[in-house]
């Protein structure tokens, strides 16, 4: 005799690819915000003009990838747009702040990896697809 399903008719099935890009995104998110109001709490009084810029922009990038996180984990066809869009301008950022201030090469990597995971993880043809149906 076969179990009944716990699962609402018509309820999508997350992708383990989506699990994966959910848990990194939060991570990513929860320690950007993290550190961008450390930094922005602590060293903004030592910093102007585009330094500040580039330390706010760090902070509202963290907020984005929690909704983005948030997004995807309820598979928003927004989300996957959103995602693409944050993790490739995030690399970028990265690299800016790397030349620019000088930024710790672990840390700065560890992000910048992170977030080629993620950008990689939206390309999958399941987790495209489990966006695209959400």
């Amino acid at each position: 005799m076969q179990q009944p399903s716990t699962r609402p008719a018509g309820a999508l099935q997350r992708p383990l690819g989506v699990t994966i890009l959910v848990i990194l995104a939060t991570f990513r998110g929860v320690v950007g915000l993290w550190a961008s109001i450390a930094v922005v709490g602590v060293l903004n009084s030592l910093r102007t003009g585009d330094f500040a810029i580039l330390d706010l922009s760090w902070l509202a990038i963290a907020v984005v990838f929690l909704v983005f996180a948030y997004g995807a984990w309820n598979l928003k066809t927004w989300a996957w747009a959103l995602g693409v869009g944050l993790t490739a301008g995030s690399i970028l950022l990265e690299a800016f702040g790397m030349l620019t201030e000088g930024q710790p090469l672990v840390g700065t990597l560890v992000s910048m990896t992170i977030s080629a995971v993620i950008l990689l993880l939206l390309f999958q043809p399941n987790v495209k697809e489990a966006f695209r149906r959400g």
